[in-house]
């Protein structure tokens, strides 16, 4: 029994980025723009998240703000450049994942240099709930978690409430299934997707300040490790629909720490297919639901008010 709460409540942490992310890409998605920077904006958020954290004395909510402005910046140009320039979305995205690919490692280098000893920031701590944290296992696994956990759920809590039940929320979604009949309702199909956009990226760059405020207390090249490239196959899993994202990030972080536990324990499986374990449960998944995925019908698209047109 205890080998299966601390499954669990390690499940539970790592979620975090799946969800982050997951609920970003939804965010944009549902607007029509389709963000496929996550894996570079996770890493730049990673680094300006570690560096803030860390040469403010181990400020974590300051990494953390840094981190969402920087996703934030990211996610402007990305609205910029399809909703106002017409740029091609999927185009657009790979050139900032190239970028912030290569601006998480610069702005590690410029900040910190070379050293021989990793610099370390603290990690974030667990945030017990008074009286709910002392219920017999689950208080274990949902109660004695870090903020950032709380947070996720409610995030998802919130945007499933948004999306369903409030008139903002339906203009939302109309402007990801028909633009065209939106702007002809008055809703502003540019603003809605600027806004979208941007505060999804903050989302990704919060996604990747968790990796080292929780995982390693530092930086690393690449620590996002394809969690944002999973954060696209999970919210296309989850219908771009929040309560099923969450769902799917629940199943993509069991994967991962079964991966990590066999690791450690040594089993005799070759260190390389372990680490193909998340993916390979991606396909597994996606190729029977492939035929019933539902995404927004203008996804992709950019949308001309001038012409009344789509691009």
């Amino acid at each position: 029994m205890e080998t299966a709460v601390t499954f669990a409540r390690l499940v539970m942490l790592t979620l975090v980025p799946y969800v982050l992310a997951g609920q970003g890409t939804m965010l944009a998605g549902r607007a029509g723009v389709f963000n496929v920077a996550q894996e570079g904006i996770m890493l730049v958020g990673a680094s300006v998240g570690f560096l803030g954290a860390y040469l403010s004395g181990g400020n974590l909510l300051q990494g953390m703000l840094l981190a969402m402005a920087v996703g934030g910046l990211f996610g402007l140009a990305l609205a910029y450049f399809t909703t106002t320039l017409k740029m091609d979305q999927f185009v657009t995205g790979l050139a900032l994942f190239f970028i912030g690919m290569a601006l998480s490692t610069l702005l590690y280098r410029l900040a910190i240099g070379v050293t021989l000893t990793p610099p370390l920031i603290p990690t974030l701590r667990e945030l017990p709930l008074p009286g709910l944290s002392r219920i017999p296992l689950l208080g274990v696994v949902l109660f004695r978690q870090n903020a950032l956990v709380y947070g996720a759920v409610l995030l998802s809590l919130a945007l499933y409430l948004f999306l369903y039940s409030s008139g903002s929320g339906m203009a939302l979604r109309a402007v990801g299934e028909n633009p065209m009949a939106a702007d002809s309702l008055g809703v502003n199909v540019n603003l809605t997707r600027y806004l979208t956009t941007v505060t999804g990226a903050m989302l990704m760059g919060l996604a990747g300040a968790y990796l080292p405020m929780v995982y390693t207390a530092t930086f690393t090249e690449g620590m996002v490790r394809g969690r944002g490239w999973l954060s696209i196959a999970l919210t296309f899993f989850g219908g771009w629909s929040p309560h099923l994202i969450f769902l799917g990030a629940l199943f993509f972080a069991a994967v991962e720490v079964l991966a990590f536990r066999v690791q450690v324990t040594g089993v005799g499986i070759p260190y390389q297919l372990i680490l193909m374990l998340p993916y390979l449960a991606t396909m597994a998944v996606m190729m029977p639901t492939f035929r019933r995925l539902q995404v927004p019908a203008f996804l992709g698209k950019n949308y001309d008010r001038e012409r009344r047109a789509l691009l």
